[in-house]
């Protein structure tokens, strides 16, 4: 009885789940309209200035991320009150988001089908290109 019972829950659940699907390569997405045209295009120094600054700052916001993380495990754990110079609190978001699981129990319960999804906006993605050294063939040019 009991084994019956867990097996309809657990394809009750299987059927409202989200498809495990495996992680796909990125595909490269087309430039936006409004990328430079060829007579507004910044100097060489200039991009390769703003590729340095790109990546230094996306490190920097990475290293900044990790630390907030390691922080958050611990002021996660407290019960909200005042530590030393520090008060911890929780407070309610005004922000909401849809309930994909509502939704999706909805849609099979209407016969609507999947719920119709979109893709995500483009990641800007920087990364210095391999330098290969070109071997040079030296002319001798007569004076």
């Amino acid at each position: 009885m009991l084994g019956s019972l867990v097996e309809s829950a657990a394809t009750a659940i299987r059927s409202i789940a989200p498809a495990e699907q495996p992680a796909a390569e990125p595909v490269p997405a087309p430039d936006p309209a409004d990328v430079y045209d060829a007579d507004e295009m910044p100097e060489q120094e200039t991009i390769e200035a703003a590729a340095r600054e790109y990546e230094r700052a996306t490190e920097q916001a990475r290293r900044a991320d990790r630390g907030k993380r390691a922080a958050k495990k611990i002021l996660d754990r407290l019960p909200a009150g005042q530590y030393g110079a520090w008060i911890v609190e929780r407070l309610t978001s005004s922000r909401q988001t849809a309930d994909l699981d509502a939704i999706r129990a909805t849609y099979k319960r209407l016969g609507l089908g999947p719920v119709p999804m979109k893709s995500n906006a483009p990641s800007l993605k920087v990364r210095r290109a391999e330098v290969v050294p070109v071997e040079v063939e030296m002319v001798e040019v007569a004076a």
